[in-house]
C-alpha cells in the first residue's frame, strides 16, 4: 500500500512535469509580442537607414534615425511587462489551489479532524511571488531590464555593419534574419531567448513561491521537504546533487550540508527541480493509531519515500502519458528497450493551456485513486 508520502511524490513529480509543459505555452504568447514586433522594427529601420549613408555616418545620428526603432521595442517590452505578471497570477491561483486539493485528497480524514488543511489565498500566493527575486530580480522588473539590451544589439549590429560597408539591406538582414531560417539567425532572436529564460523561469518561480507558501500555511502536518529534479540529459549539476534531499520547512539541510540556496525552480536559469512535503507520522501528530482502521495506519508513518529518479517515474506511466511527456515516438523506442529514458529531453516544448494543465492534473489525481 502506497503511503501518503509516496502519494504525495509521485503527484508533485507529475505535476512538475505538466507546469513544464505548460510553460512552453506561456513561452509562445510573450514571445509572440516580440514576433508581432519585429516586421515594425524591419520596416522602421528601413526608413531610418534610407535616410544615412556611409559618407554621413555618425554615432550621434544614427542615434536619431533610431528613435521610432527604439520606441517600438521600448513599447514590446512594455507589453510583455503587463502580459507576464498577469499571467503568473493566474497560475499562483491555480497553484495554490492545486496544493489544496492534493492534500485534501491525500492526507487521511483522521488527521484533517484534528489538523485541518489551511488553504492560502490567491493574493497570497501572488505576493510571495512578486516579493521573492528569482536571477537577482523581481518578477515586475525582468522586462524592463532586458529591453535595453535588445535595443543595444540592434544598435551594435547597424553601427558595425555601416563601419564594415554593408548594404542597408545586408544590415536589415543582420538585424532581423532570413525568412529561409525563420528569422533564427537574426540579433532580434536574442531577444527571444533571454525572453525564453525569463518566462520558463518565472513559471517555475511563481509555483514554487506558491507552493512553498502553502507548505508554511501547514507545518502543522509537514515534518520536512524533499527536493525533487528532473533527472536527464539536461539536469544541471546544482540540481543533481540536491536530488532526494531532505530539507526543513524554513529550507535548513537535513542529514546533509548541501544548501537549499534560491530552492528549486529558481536556483538557476530554466530550473526544472521542483519539492515534495514529507508528512509528520500519526505518532508526531499525537493520534493514536490504535484507533486508526488498520488500512490507515501504515498511511502516515512519517517515513522520506524511496528514491525516485525521474526515470523510474516515467517508467511507471501509461503509454499515453509517455508519449505527452516524451512524444509518441520516442516513447514507442522506450517502450522497445530501443533507447533509455535519459537519452530524450523531458519535454517536446508542447503547447499546453492553464485549463490543459488542470485537466491534466485531475486526471493523475483519478489515476492515483486520489
Amino acid at each position: 500500500m502506497a503511503t501518503v508520502n509516496d502519494l504525495l511524490l509521485d503527484a508533485e513529480t507529475d505535476h512538475a512535469v505538466n507546469l513544464q509543459q505548460y510553460s512552453a505555452g506561456v513561452v509562445r504568447r510573450i514571445i509572440a509580442i516580440l514576433n508581432r514586433s519585429d516586421a515594425q522594427i524591419a520596416s522602421a529601420l528601413i526608413q531610418a537607414l534610407g535616410h544615412v549613408d556611409a559618407t554621413s555616418f555618425t554615432v550621434e545620428r544614427l542615434e536619431v534615425l533610431l528613435g521610432s526603432v527604439r520606441a517600438l521595442n521600448a513599447e514590446a517590452y512594455a507589453a510583455i511587462g503587463r502580459e507576464l505578471p498577469q499571467e503568473m497570477r493566474t497560475l499562483a491561483a491555480y497553484e495554490a489551489n492545486y496544493q489544496l486539493d492534493l492534500f485534501q485528497a491525500t492526507i487521511p480524514q483522521a488527521v484533517q479532524a484534528r489538523f485541518p488543511i489551511r488553504a492560502i489565498s490567491v493574493e497570497q500566493a501572488y505576493a510571495a511571488a512578486l516579493s521573492r527575486p528569482f536571477q537577482g530580480r523581481l518578477l515586475q522588473s525582468w522586462a524592463g531590464a532586458i529591453e535595453p539590451t535588445r535595443m543595444q544589439q540592434i544598435r551594435n549590429t547597424v553601427r558595425d555593419g555601416f563601419l564594415q560597408g554593408k548594404t542597408t539591406g545586408q544590415i536589415i538582414q543582420a538585424v532581423r534574419g532570413t525568412r529561409a531560417k525563420g528569422y533564427s539567425d537574426g540579433i532580434l532572436n536574442r531577444g527571444r531567448i533571454e525572453v525564453e529564460a525569463v518566462v520558463r523561469t518565472a513559471v517555475s518561480h511563481t509555483a514554487a513561491a506558491a507552493r512553498e507558501e502553502f507548505y508554511q500555511a501547514n507545518t502543522d502536518v509537514i515534518a520536512s521537504l524533499k527536493w525533487v529534479s528532473t533527472l536527464d540529459t539536461r539536469t544541471s549539476e546544482m540540481c543533481r546533487i540536491r536530488d532526494g534531499k531532505q530539507y526543513s520547512t524554513d529550507h535548513k539541510p537535513v542529514g546533509h550540508s548541501v544548501p537549499w540556496l534560491q530552492g528549486p525552480g529558481r536556483l538557476h536559469w530554466r530550473c526544472r527541480s521542483s519539492s515534495a512535503p514529507i508528512t509528520k507520522s500519526f505518532r508526531e501528530l499525537g493520534i493514536d493509531i490504535d484507533e486508526l482502521a488498520p488500512t490507515e495506519r501504515a498511511s502516515m508513518d512519517g517515513q522520506v519515500p524511496a528514491e525516485m529518479s525521474y526515470g523510474d517515474w516515467l517508467q511507471k506511466q501509461s503509454a499515453k502519458r509517455q508519449d505527452e511527456v516524451v512524444g509518441p515516438t520516442r516513447g514507442a523506442l522506450m517502450r522497445q528497450g530501443k533507447m533509455p529514458f535519459d537519452s530524450f529531453y523531458t519535454a517536446r516544448g508542447e503547447w499546453i493551456d492553464l485549463d490543459t494543465l488542470r485537466a491534466r492534473d485531475a486526471v493523475a489525481f483519478k489515476r492515483a485513486g486520489l
